[in-house]
């Protein structure tokens, strides 16, 4: 049977053509069929269409193809808006019905739940996803690489699609109008001061990136240039213009980044003019933002997010609650007045300064926030006899770190929420805590409109018996 298979394989090549039925959305966003028992993955098809594949990618487990004629269109798709969607790359999913993307997405997590877990699936209360009311410009930042034409003009936006050519983008319709007016604005101003930008290739230059931050609730803006070195030419004019044609931007800063490397921010950060932070706003709770401090980038999401979060935990008043992988405080902070006490860590100790005066700053005396690990800190805590009730996780992408989850199932809290941006992640390590937890429901929230991104809240109840 191995062989047999292995035989069909080898008969799709590269550059053929053939017809697909799409039987769902993959993670990435793409339309996923199967020719002879294989895998195909079609960026751009929607589940239920039947279409012509071109295959561009042919390896021994999965194949990728473009879609060359769509026989059968499905009843949700739509034309996108963006004009550049097709070329950008950083939305997926433009081209499907709002309140389809919404099913997807939950689908997404199901998928995920069915490849990870043995847990019985039609048994699980996997609730419809959170939408928005308004799915447009909704990201509070942006971070648009900069290049020059040979006719000098420079241009501002993301690299296209599997490619390294640079799209300029005016008017990014998932951008928060404000990132997108100052950034074009910089944009004009570095190119009427004529200032150096780097090209990649020659590794000459100094502007390599633009980052707009805005805040949705104070409308402060942030602008950080990311150079290769300190010295610009005509520095002091270029700082002086932005501040007189936007008198929006509070906070100017550069970042040096003079690595030959994909990532954005370098390690040393100058303050240039205005203030070192700007100010933003969830809810009753009021944030710095610095140059370098996470945040997240859909404000108005996120109430809604950390509004489940505290679904999740059903406090009353009395719980003690580990706030893990912290950051800056603001999940612990948001759950603070229905706890008697919070405490939270993350290994990284900028954050917990901040963590620490955010919580000072709205005067919450229940919460406290130390540098190191969970798993260092939860059995410590309960060897003094402080034992918690509910333990709230918010991982990267990479999910927990099996030592935490070996941590949780030693420490046994009666509820586990947990927070995720990875599907896949959150069904491997729920998949690992099944024998000692219950999951009681999960609720997919999107963040990220348009994108094939979701995130889940679980609620995880520890059984009876242990």
């Amino acid at each position: 049977m191995k062989d047999k298979q292995q035989n069909t394989v080898a008969k799709l090549k590269v550059g053929q053509t053939f017809p697909l039925t799409i039987k769902r959305l993959g993670i990435n966003g793409e339309g996923v069929g199967y020719f002879k028992r294989q895998v195909v993955f079609v960026p751009g098809a929607l589940p239920g269409e039947e279409v012509v594949v071109e295959a561009t990618k042919v390896q021994p487990k999965f194949s990728e193809g473009k879609v060359k004629k769509i026989r059968k269109s499905s009843p949700f798709r739509v034309q996108a808006p963006c004009p550049i969607y097709e070329q950008c790359g950083g939305c997926q999913l433009q081209h499907l019905a709002y309140d389809q993307q919404l099913q997807e997405k939950r689908d997404i997590v199901i998928q995920s739940l069915e490849r990870h877990t043995k847990l019985k699936i039609d048994k699980l209360d996997i609730r419809p996803t959170i939408g928005m009311e308004d799915p447009w410009n909704y990201r509070n930042k942006s971070q648009f690489q900069v290049g020059q034409q040979k006719n000098g003009a420079i241009i501002a936006g993301l690299y296209g699609l599997d490619s390294h050519r640079l799209i300029p983008i005016q008017n990014c319709m998932v951008q928060h109008p404000l990132t997108n007016k100052v950034s074009e604005e910089v944009r004009k101003i570095l190119e009427e001061f004529q200032i150096p930008i780097y090209d990649e290739r020659k590794q000459k230059g100094i502007v390599r990136t633009i980052v707009t931050r805005a805040g949705f609730n104070s409308g402060e803006v942030q602008v950080v240039l990311i150079t290769t070195q300190k010295e610009m030419p005509r520095k002091k004019l270029v700082m002086a213009e932005i501040q007189k044609r936007l008198p929006e931007v509070k906070s100017l800063v550069q970042n040096i980044n003079g690595n030959k490397t994909s990532l954005i921010f370098g390690e040393k950060t100058i303050h240039l003019s205005g203030e070192e932070v700007i100010q933003e706003t969830l809810g009753d709770l009021n944030f710095e933002l610095s140059a370098r401090a996470f945040f997240q980038l859909n404000p108005v999401q996120t109430v809604k997010l950390y509004d489940e979060v505290k679904k999740a935990a059903a406090l009353t008043g009395k719980e003690k609650i580990v706030d893990a992988y912290c950051g800056v405080g603001t999940i612990g902070l948001w759950l603070a007045d229905g706890a008697s006490e919070v405490r939270g860590m993350d290994t990284i100790e900028a954050a917990i300064t901040d963590a620490q005066k955010n919580a000072d700053k709205h005067g919450i005396e229940n919460a406290t926030y130390v540098t190191g690990t969970a798993e260092h800190w939860l059995p410590k805590w309960v060897e003094e006899g402080w034992r918690p009730d509910v333990v709230v996780v918010d991982p990267p992408r990479t999910g927990c770190d099996r030592k935490l989850l070996d941590a949780i199932k030693k420490v046994k809290p009666k509820k586990f929420v947990y927070v995720s941006c990875n599907p896949s992640t959150l069904a491997k390590d729920i998949d690992y805590l099944s024998k000692d937890y219950k999951v009681e429901y999960l609720q997919p929230v999107d963040m990220f409109p348009h994108t094939a991104h979701v995130e889940c809240i679980s609620q995880l109840i520890l059984k009876e018996g242990n």
